[in-house]
């Protein structure tokens, strides 16, 4: 176990946090990939963990 003292903590280094509904519908990613993103990480995420646990299907014919 470690002690942080505040003042030294450096507040520039900090994640972005996405809504995960936002997210999926900026995305156009279904509703059932939005559940199970819901499920895996709930309301909020960092934009890595969404994009690396995203599945697309391939755009081709």
């Amino acid at each position: 176990m470690q002690y942080v003292q505040p003042k030294k903590v450096n507040h520039q280094t900090a994640n972005r946090l996405w809504s995960v509904k936002d997210f999926c519908s900026q995305h156009s990613l279904s509703s059932k990939e939005e559940t199970r993103l819901l499920q895996l990480f709930g309301q909020f995420a960092t934009a890595c963990e969404l994009r690396y646990n995203t599945t697309h299907k391939p755009r081709w014919r």
